[in-house]
């Protein structure tokens, strides 16, 4: 895994940008989901459609070299859409890492923040662990550690990063940018093997 992070760490920050937005794409619905359970308790909160048009925004900024797009306001209205800080739910965890996602790009767009594409990488592997530690209720920490690396929906995180960096190694013009997004979207089926539809 070292190397793959050490990959990751020297590619041009476009290049890292556009990584993440991959990622981005992949974690958006499981956002779609919280929103939706919420509504479904009559509990509205958060709008996906908000997430989508700010990351939409960011792909414009990477297709079109001068997009002028105000990133510090971008962030300020994302924050708006964070899950409650006292919401500890599953869901609410998941949406969270999201926003996060999205927030730590919005970070690189505005300046320096290094850390950032290892940040989205880890957070969406970490959401993936979550989910197998919560579906498989294995209590033996090796057991667990074991099913975690040898899980099929970790299988395709690892396929889907590894992919997703080997695109973002190559030239980015238009047509790999699209191609890039269509990777991230998924058929709209999140990390966690979840689908809105």
């Amino acid at each position: 895994m070292s190397g793959f992070f050490q990959r990751l760490q020297e590619l041009e920050p476009r290049s890292q940008q556009a990584f993440m937005a991959a990622l981005c794409e992949r974690l958006l619905p499981n956002y779609g989901f919280y929103c939706q359970a919420l509504d479904a308790q009559g509990a509205g909160h958060g709008n996906p459609q908000a997430l989508r048009a700010i990351l939409d925004l960011v792909w414009e900024r990477l297709s079109v070299k001068g997009a002028k797009i105000d990133f510090a306001l971008q962030a300020e209205k994302l924050a708006e859409q964070a899950p409650p800080p006292d919401d500890d739910s599953f869901g609410a965890r998941r949406a969270s890492e999201a926003v996060a996602a999205l927030s730590a790009l919005l970070d690189t767009l505005q300046g320096e923040a290094p850390e950032a594409v290892l940040e989205v990488s880890r957070a969406s592997r970490g959401g993936v662990r979550a989910f197998i530690e919560l579906t498989e209720g294995e209590e033996d920490g090796e057991r667990l550690a074991a099913l975690v690396r040898d899980h099929p929906l970790m299988a395709d995180e690892n396929d889907f990063q590894d992919a997703v960096l080997e695109a973002v190694e190559g030239p980015l013009g238009r047509d790999e940018l699209k191609a890039l997004r269509r990777l991230g979207r998924n058929d709209g089926v999140s990390n966690l093997g979840l689908s809105l539809d």
